[in-house]
């Protein structure tokens, strides 16, 4: 059998950062966090506008947002494909922006618009049916 220290998972993302950021963005409407993708996802009025990974708030950026993020020194959230590098549409903020509320709410308000705009984008989809409950 293989060395079990090997086999090791990393524990989950420390929920105090969420908890932060979620302060952060509750000035701005309901603001909650769900674990995903090895970290969490944040909804503001249930719209999608940033992940949590690697101890790093991302906020959901777009075409007309991106210039403002770069201009501030941000980076994007890039993970490893399998052929190439992946470059996904949300960005990190200034260092100042997650010291306060106020702070943070100009990119949070940019987030938003760009989150609204790929929500109006997407064609609407039909209503799911509700799955079978499981049997035992």
């Amino acid at each position: 059998m293989g060395d079990a220290r090997l086999c090791k998972i990393d524990p989950m993302p420390h929920d105090e950062l969420a908890d932060h950021c979620l302060e952060l963005l509750t000035p701005l409407g309901s603001a909650r966090y769900r674990r995903m993708f090895g970290g969490h996802g944040i909804y503001l009025d249930d719209l999608f506008i940033a992940l949590i990974i690697f101890e790093r708030l991302y906020l959901k950026a777009d075409d007309e947002t991106r210039d403002a993020f770069q201009a501030a020194g941000c980076e994007p959230f890039v993970y490893a494909g399998k052929a190439k590098s992946i470059t996904v549409s949300y960005w990190t903020v200034p260092a100042e922006a997650m010291e306060s509320p106020a702070q943070m709410q100009p990119w949070a308000r940019l987030a938003i618009d760009a989150a609204l705009r790929a929500r109006a984008s997407k064609p609407v989809s039909r209503a799911r049916k509700p799955r079978a409950a499981k049997r035992r």
